[in-house]
């Protein structure tokens, strides 16, 4: 039997020689900077080799039906294919516009920056993107994930970052949902720690626990189970742990102010966490995944995304989902 003085004590006992321990255990890799270079153009090259042909099965099979007034300029195939490469090169819609129209007289398509916002809200794209996350995740096996997740936020203007104005705000811009509302979006995404994959994510302009709430929602409506999950400790309480089933396994570390008043799945996470601690943390320290991908996409596409509608939003992030994973498919686990 375990008290909540257990949790706190073994807090300290992490503090003080856990994290030591584990960094031992796990030394910092030097990247090869030459080696990673060569390994990010191949996982490029493969991207675009497979790109069309998914983007070919995730349209295959939508069925769309005549609708009265003009029809579209460009085919469905061509919509998806565009949003996806506007959303790579991180160009405005105007840049993207102009581009297109240098390389017409190759591509033979030509448009306004009018029909690049477009394509953020078109319902036809939003299903093909669907199903294009769906297709990806099946060709790489990702059934039953042992899963990481987090959130961050992207600012909506080049004039604000998040990390910095989060510092600055001592977390407010977390908190203080008032004064970011119209700053920032909040993404949460959920990634397979074995495959770096995508399984799910969420926005949300009003708050990041919103935006988790959202990823769950999308888990469902693809159907991937969690055997075990791994979050910070912003969702360290009852109510976060308890939105997962009994069949997935939580990892999460406690709060110092942490108790085990609350449902029998918190107070046997707590449990595991005070009884079985080195284990427990091997596993939770795979949080990692996602703390890398992060990096890695903030790196690829910036900061920022440039749309203002919540949908468009939306949908810009699903975009960079897309592109992460498709980097994957040519890794191995």
């Amino acid at each position: 039997m375990i008290h909540s003085k257990d949790i706190r004590e073994r807090l300290k006992d992490i503090d003080d020689f856990l994290k030591e321990r584990y960094k031992l255990a796990h030394p910092e890799k030097k990247r090869d900077w030459r080696t990673y270079e060569e390994q990010y153009a191949l996982r490029i090259k493969e991207a675009m080799r497979q790109l069309a042909p998914l983007v070919d099965e995730a349209i295959a099979a939508i069925q769309i039906d005549a609708a009265p007034g003009r029809p579209h300029g460009l085919t469905l195939k061509q919509r998806v294919l565009l949003l996806l490469l506007q959303r790579l090169f991180g160009e405005s819609n105007r840049m993207m516009a102009a581009m297109l129209a240098a390389f017409s007289v190759l591509s033979d398509i030509d448009v306004s920056y009018k029909t690049i916002e477009r394509l953020y809200s078109d319902e036809e794209v939003d299903m093909a993107l669907h199903n294009l996350h769906v297709i990806i995740l099946r060709r790489k096996g990702v059934t039953n994930v042992d899963a990481a997740g987090d959130g961050t936020g992207y600012s909506l203007s080049i004039s604000k970052h998040y990390a910095t104005e989060a510092a600055n705000r001592k977390d407010e811009a977390k908190e203080n949902q008032e004064n970011v509302k119209k700053a920032f979006v909040y993404s949460f995404k959920l990634i397979d720690v074995k495959t770096k994959m995508f399984v799910a994510y969420g926005t949300s302009m009003k708050s990041e626990n919103e935006a988790f709430l959202r990823t769950l929602s999308f888990l469902e409506r693809i159907g991937i189970h969690l055997d075990s999950v791994r979050l910070d400790k912003y969702y360290s309480c009852s109510a976060h742990v308890d939105k997962f089933g009994n069949d997935t396994k939580v990892f999460i570390l406690p709060k110092k102010t942490a108790t085990l008043n609350g449902s029998h799945k918190w107070k046997h996470t707590m449990k595991e966490f005070v009884d079985n601690t080195l284990p427990y943390m091997e596993q939770y320290y795979q949080r990692e995944a996602i703390e890398n991908a992060w990096s890695v996409d903030k790196q690829r596409f910036g900061g920022e995304i440039n749309q203002r509608r919540e949908d468009r939003i939306d949908c810009a992030d699903r975009c960079t989902l897309l592109w992460h994973n498709l980097f994957q498919m040519g890794s191995t686990p």
